[in-house]
């Protein structure tokens, strides 16, 4: 279970760019045509600039369209509904919901790490979690300035039309459910993955330029579908359903879209491209 939880914060992600693919898509219609791109949303400054691909369906976009809407993201009002669901209000703290074990590996973890726990301690464990992993991904020089808030802004600036396929409390919730009963494990698996986070990242972000599908799915996805199928089903085969629907919607429509969505959603048989291939469309990759 070790690139689980990473890959759920790279696509819920040094190299230099020679290869011939990348994550990119050209999806037709008849006339109609857009374009899909797979993205990481935690980058670090040495990754830029993008492949070339995506500057390309950037340009040949009218609209930009994001997993949700990215200008709420750090919008007071998503930051306390965050808060909201993020605080233990019924007088208990993280320490009563884990066990004796695994409050003991946290511990230790922020000890070494000069975190005062005791901050911590009415916080549940999807933000700690979240906040552990997002503190070593930054000793790496990694940042949420990714694929996916590069283009919003570069898109803000360019007054494209920007659409969104999920709500920002959908991805609240799903947050905060995915690992209601696994709390223990989370935690362990968190702090268990840290010595290899390094060569993790690396590899995602090296296999996300190049585009080879095979790889996305072995890294992304068949370990999340083969050993946790509910989370498996919950982040990435139900919403690449939902997703589908109204990507299908869009293609009825005059404007060329660029529809950006995490790496892991594009690949594998409940992927998206397998299922707009399934569907009729037309679907190649963008060179």
């Amino acid at each position: 279970m070790k690139k689980i939880l990473l890959s759920l914060l790279l696509v819920l992600f040094s190299f230099p760019y020679s290869q011939a693919e990348s994550s990119v898509w050209k999806a037709q219609k008849g006339d109609s045509v857009m374009y899909i791109g797979g993205t990481i949303h935690i980058l670090r400054q040495s990754d830029y600039p993008l492949p070339a691909e995506y500057n390309k369906a950037y340009s040949l976009s009218d609209m930009l369209v994001f997993e949700a809407d990215m200008g709420m993201a750090n919008d007071p009002s998503t930051q306390q509904k965050i808060l909201k669901k993020a605080l233990y209000t019924d007088g208990t703290n993280v320490e009563q919901h884990l066990s004796a074990d695994t409050y003991k590996l946290l511990n230790e973890y922020c000890t070494s790490n000069g975190i005062p726990l005791q901050q911590l301690k009415q916080l549940k464990p999807p933000i700690i979690a979240t906040m552990i992993v997002s503190m070593e991904l930054a000793k790496l020089g990694a940042s949420p300035n990714g694929v996916d808030m590069f283009f919003y802004q570069t898109g803000t600036k360019d007054n494209k039309t920007i659409e969104e396929l999920e709500t920002i409390d959908q991805q609240i919730d799903l947050l905060f459910k995915l690992i209601e009963g696994k709390e223990d494990e989370f935690i362990q698996q968190t702090i268990n993955e840290i010595n290899s986070i390094k060569e993790l990242y690396d590899t995602m972000v090296a296999t996300w330029k190049t585009g080879d599908v095979n790889k996305l799915f072995d890294l992304f996805v068949k370990e999340m579908q083969t050993e946790t199928p509910n989370i498996y089903k919950s982040i990435i085969s139900d919403r690449n359903n939902s997703w589908v629907s109204v990507i299908d919607n869009f293609f009825e429509n005059n404007n060329t879209e660029f529809i950006l969505v995490g790496v892991a959603h594009l690949v594998g048989p409940d992927g998206i491209i397998e299922q707009l291939s399934k569907k009729g469309y037309k679907v190649e990759k963008l060179r």
